[in-house]
């Protein structure tokens, strides 16, 4: 998998995901069939089957949320590699070549202007 694409990548570890979710929603659903099977009266019952039926929804539903964004992330990412690799490289332009005189001349930094100086006081 070191030479595989990311987007492939992506792809992969979304369809084991997904097979996670799956798996658990199904234990989820098997979990509320069995107190189903326990249960006394029809109330608890019936509530128990619709909790089983509502869960293993619920899960595949999350399921293929997980699918759906991990294949949005995968194209994303496979379209702006395509954009990379069809658009121009930015060279940075040719340094100017220094002509001689301008070797010999280095420039001067300007001195700091000096304050005013404070006019003295007379004593009195």
């Amino acid at each position: 998998m070191a030479d595989a694409d990311l987007d492939v990548v992506i792809r992969q570890i979304a369809k084991q995901q997904n097979k996670t979710v799956v798996a658990a929603a199904k234990k989820r659903r098997d979990h509320y069939l069995a107190l189903a099977a326990k249960a006394a009266d029809a109330g608890k019952k019936a509530r128990f089957r619709q909790l089983a039926k509502d869960a293993l929804e619920h899960g595949t539903f999350a399921a293929r949320r997980l699918l759906t964004s991990a294949d949005n992330a995968a194209d994303s990412y496979a379209r702006a590699m395509r954009m990379a690799v069809e658009a121009p490289v930015a060279t940075p332009p040719a340094p100017a070549k220094k002509t001689p005189a301008a070797k010999k001349a280095p420039a001067r930094k300007a001195a700091p202007a000096k304050k005013p100086a404070k006019p003295k006081k007379k004593k009195a």
